[in-house]
């Protein structure tokens, strides 16, 4: 069956940066556009990136963009965000999934996410 297992997060200083990976199994990974999202406390679940089968193209929320960047390895099938100039409102439960439509999750199942905490 479908597994997502998020890693990488933390509690990190304003400014800092991460590296969130993504372990996917159960679906034919590469074939498929996949994409992160961040769920705050209070807040719904929002998209923040997504990348194409092949890696060669990339979306971004407006709220990160120049800072974020995600990246893919499909011989691992694994997605990665690198997260750069980390600010508190970047705050957020962090999940992968895949994606259709650039940035809209495409599977109803969702990992366990990974924390990020940003202090300021």
């Amino acid at each position: 069956q479908v597994q997502l297992v998020e890693s990488g997060g933390g509690l990190v200083q304003a400014g800092a940066s991460l590296r969130l990976s993504c372990a996917a199994s159960g679906f034919a990974f590469g074939i498929y556009p996949m994409g992160w999202f961040r769920q705050a406390p209070g807040k719904e679940r929002e998209f923040v990136a997504s990348i194409d089968w092949s890696g060669s193209s990339a979306y971004y929320a407006d709220s990160v963009k120049g800072r974020f960047t995600i990246s893919r390895d499909n011989a691992k099938n694994t997605v990665y965000l690198r997260m750069n100039s980390l600010k508190p409102e970047d705050t957020a439960v962090y999940y992968c999934n895949k994606v259709r439509e650039t940035n809209i999750a495409a599977l109803d199942y969702w990992g366990q996410g990974t924390q990020v905490t940003v202090s300021s």
